[in-house]
């Protein structure tokens, strides 16, 4: 991602450069990226503790704003303001290629933080994106133009990426919310009164295997592959599993002292080394996020 700047939106080097890490061109016809494509970081990088960016009052700027403008012959409009921005769409993401280069408004992008790419949002900006094939939702800061290849509508850094558990297939379903935050602190969601403190949150399963306790009397051990707060992204992931596997499948909500959440579950299961295969398998199916548990019939 480059900076969209009067002096050089004309140039052929800008035009091929302005794509987010999915859409990166065939062809780089400069030399700003030591990397022709772009990938996503060696190693294992642990996205637990990853904090949200936070939302905050941010004085409007032009730096990144020009409206309208061109990429790759195509013109764009930047919103005059991002107040009830909501919209479903394709996500991709971005990472090492771009890791340390300018974004459009000139920070420096850092495929570890909670940023985001959007051809039309003013920049800087915040916006909630939730995952709709898995319930879960990231908040990122707008801080970059892209992406400008087919219908997708945002590229998240590759650490929002791979909290939202997409960062293996490259593109997820999403639907993208702004939030405003005006000068005396008043937030908006898509338009709505929004307070972070309080939020209902999503509960992302272990990857790693834990250790599975005997079950008691009444209980029985399922493989679980996500708890939402809500319910229909809970039933959505439901309806996916189905026909994978031979067992059954479930929701089953749950109250707690954090709130409630609908727990999907396949089994039970007669032993932990039948519920391991059926992990192994759903794993392989690509679901990736899953833990084995005992839990109520």
């Amino acid at each position: 991602m480059v900076k969209v700047s009067d002096k050089r939106i004309g140039a052929l080097a800008l035009v091929v450069l302005l794509a987010g890490c999915a859409s990166t061109p065939e062809v780089d016809h400069s030399s700003r990226y030591t990397l022709k494509q772009d990938r996503a970081p060696s190693g294992s990088f642990d996205v637990s503790g990853l904090a949200d960016a936070e939302p905050r009052y941010e004085k409007p700027r032009t730096a990144g704003n020009k409206s309208p403008y061109t990429v790759w012959g195509k013109r764009y409009h930047v919103l005059d303001n991002n107040e009830g921005y909501v919209q479903k769409g394709v996500a991709s993401w971005y990472g090492e290629k771009f890791h340390g280069h300018k974004t459009s408004n000139g920070e420096v992008f850092d495929m570890y933080t909670m940023s985001a790419a959007h051809k039309s949002l003013r920049i800087p900006s915040y916006a909630r994106v939730t995952n709709l094939d898995n319930g879960r939702s990231v908040i990122v800061r707008v801080n970059d133009r892209g992406p400008f290849h087919g219908d997708r509508l945002i590229d998240l850094s590759y650490a929002a990426a791979k909290k939202l558990g997409y960062q293996s297939r490259g593109t997820a379903k999403v639907e993208v919310e702004s939030i405003t935050v005006h000068p005396d602190g008043d937030m908006f969601l898509a338009g709505k009164p929004f307070n972070l403190v309080g939020q209902p949150a999503v509960e992302v399963a272990d990857e790693a295997p834990v250790a599975v306790p005997e079950p008691n009397a009444g209980e029985g051990l399922f493989v679980q592959l996500g708890a939402f707060s809500q319910r229909d992204p809970a039933e959505a992931m439901r309806v996916r599993l189905l026909g994978l596997l031979d067992n059954p499948v479930r929701v089953r909500e749950i109250t707690t002292d954090n709130g409630r959440y609908h727990r999907v579950q396949v089994g039970p299961f007669a032993s932990e080394g039948d519920a391991r295969y059926a992990q192994n398998l759903l794993e392989a199916r690509g679901f990736r996020q899953s833990i084995v548990l005992t839990d109520s019939h």
